[in-house]
């Protein structure tokens, strides 16, 4: 799946929207000291009140929301795994008995329970449905509606809540004109912030491609490894900052560790532009011959492919990995790159690398920044010194 067919699928999850049929609602409660399944239900989405659809598609939106290996990770399925997810899941998303479709949810629970042992009460939910994507038109001449034909997408969403403990209030009864102490023993299910889950299948190309699995992290950059792992059984899959260190590592290896701040500045802005002129829905990404490439164009000498594939297997161990471009640099723009001394710590943007140096003087070394403007610290104009600390005057 790209960024566009999450956000496709992401938007869906509102009310009275007849793109979006959800039909059946599984409930599994699971309690924190045994890990056992205290409780269950099923039933229709349907027959939720309007109020309670609401809380659940806020929260489903919620699981789905986020960038691409950063929260969001599309999975491949290990093969030949023991008690293989992907074939429970298929086996409930074709299943025409809801009763069939809770055992396999159910067995889909146990993997998680023989996993690990949760520190509070969960509540999994699970939901199937289907997702209708309209046909594009195939001209703007056309009269066929472009809801008169549509891809049907069958589905089955996870989403793992935490429970919290209901607060310890004190109230006042105006009838009894009195204080009483709120007792509420009832735990609050929290469904604003999803612990996780997945989305079986991923979807693309108006396809569903079972063979992968979209898997939603809690927190940004914090996979669950082992549940990837032993409830998913998905392959081992790289972040977005391992892209990026491996990017690093590599060009430390093939430079020497030595780039100019200007070379680095050129580095990111070819980077950028492979992500400007991409006119495929897919990222670009960069293998050995592109990282070479790409140092080529940015001034760095003495780059052969040989040097460049050597770091590829040394670093990542594999000739042939390919790092997507947006890991390397997400947000060009924006994103800020850290300049790290024992005096202080400077965050600046790629395009704006260029005007960075370090120089030697009198046997020290500075970072020079070159400015077109008056530098303001703190709301104060900083006065210019001539470089060695002496006034104008002085030189």
């Amino acid at each position: 799946m790209n960024k566009k067919d999450i956000a496709n699928i992401r938007k869906q999850f509102k009310m009275n929207n007849d793109l979006l049929r959800i039909t059946d609602m599984f409930n599994v409660y699971v309690m924190k000291e045994s890990s056992d399944i205290f409780h269950y239900q099923s039933q229709p989405f349907g027959m939720l009140d309007q109020d309670q659809q609401e809380l659940f598609l806020h929260n489903f939106k919620k699981l789905l929301a986020g960038n691409l290996d950063e929260k969001l990770f599309e999975l491949r399925f290990q093969r030949d795994a023991e008690n293989n997810s992907q074939l429970i899941l298929h086996k409930g998303l074709l299943s025409s008995e809801v009763e069939d479709w809770k055992e396999q949810m159910l067995q889909i629970v146990d993997k998680m329970l023989n996993s690990r042992q949760y520190d509070k009460d969960i509540v999994i939910t699970f939901i199937r449905g289907e997702y209708l994507k309209p046909k594009k038109r195939r001209s703007e001449e056309s009269e066929e509606s472009d809801r008169d034909t549509v891809f049907s997408h069958p589905f089955i969403l996870c989403s793992i809540n935490n429970t919290q403990e209901p607060k310890k209030e004190l109230l006042f009864d105006y009838v009894e004109k009195e204080f009483k102490y709120n007792i509420v023993v009832d735990p609050i299910i929290n469904l604003n912030a999803p612990m996780g889950g997945f989305l079986f299948p991923s979807f693309s190309d108006n396809a569903a491609d079972v063979n992968h699995i979209l898997y939603a992290a809690g927190k940004i950059h914090e996979p669950d490894y082992q549940f990837i792992e032993e409830v998913l059984n998905g392959e081992e899959m790289m972040t977005a900052q391992d892209d990026k260190i491996v990017f690093e590592e590599i060009i430390k290896d093939v430079t020497g560790d030595q780039l100019s701040t200007s070379t680095l500045s050129n580095v990111y802005e070819e980077i950028n532009r492979m992500i400007v002129e991409n006119e495929e829905e897919e990222v670009p990404k960069l293998d050995s011959k592109d990282v070479e490439k790409v140092l080529k164009m940015s001034g760095v000498e003495d780059i052969s492919p040989e040097k460049v594939e050597f770091a590829f297997k040394k670093i990542i161990d594999d000739d042939k990995y390919e790092l997507k471009a947006s890991n390397i640099l997400p947000k060009f723009t924006s994103k800020s790159i850290k300049i790290s001394t024992k005096i202080a710590n400077i965050a600046i943007s790629p395009p704006d690398l260029r005007y960075v140096k370090q120089i030697e003087f009198s046997g020290k070394r500075y970072l020079m920044i070159e400015v077109e403007e008056d530098t303001v610290i703190e709301g104060f104009t900083m006065i210019p010194e001539a470089f060695g600390g002496g006034s104008p005057e002085e030189e």
